[in-house]
């Protein structure tokens, strides 16, 4: 007869708990007009980043590849010349490419960057009808010329960027404002936003 009753009272406290909820207002946004804000640390969309003077970041050293737990991102590095300088140093990334049905979006890519080359951004919207459009290559996670930010180090080669880290300590907050702009296109959804749920 316990048994039967400890029975019934579960089922009635089950019950409390969908019907608390039941009537509270719902959680849905009307999505695209209105875009779910993230949080500055979430892992989304990769880009690669330049300094100031239009240099790439990236020297080619493979170390992300290496890091890649789901082995997403191929990169063949090549030399620079005096020519043709890519980027500050000797090498510099003559194909990166990212496989985005592969990642894992862990951030390991970005940490293991000698450079700050490769960040995650909080833009998570990538939808498409192929697979092969989701091989995100150098023409589609470079950004443009003029949003490169640092001064390159061309005085030493291979040497270490003065704003090495930077990137990870503005998004290492909770104000959106100041966490959406440490990436590009984290900037770019500031403006994008047409309204905010939660």
């Amino acid at each position: 007869m316990n048994a039967l009753f400890g029975g019934i009272l579960a089922l009635l406290q089950g019950f409390a708990t969908t019907f608390g909820f039941f009537f509270q207002k719902k959680p849905t946004i009307a999505y695209p007009s209105i875009k779910k804000q993230h949080a500055p640390r979430f892992h989304g969309l990769h880009e690669l980043r330049r300094y100031a003077d239009g240099k790439e970041r990236c020297i080619g050293c493979e170390l992300c590849a290496i890091a890649c737990p789901a082995n997403a991102i191929t990169v063949i590095g090549a030399e620079n010349t005096p020519q043709d300088r890519r980027s500050p140093g000797e090498r510099y990334a003559a194909r990166y490419e990212i496989d985005e049905l592969r990642c894992i979006f862990c951030g390991l890519c970005e940490e293991a960057c000698p450079t700050d080359a490769i960040v995650l951004t909080p833009r998570f919207e990538m939808s498409d009808y192929r697979r092969g459009a989701f091989i995100y290559g150098k023409d589609r996670l470079l950004v443009p010329i003029e949003a490169g930010v640092g001064t390159a180090p061309d005085d030493r080669p291979n040497g270490i960027p003065a704003d090495l880290g930077s990137v990870a300590a503005q998004k290492s907050t909770v104000d959106v404002e100041q966490g959406y702009g440490a990436t590009w296109r984290g900037e770019i959804l500031k403006t994008e936003r047409k309204g905010l749920a939660g």
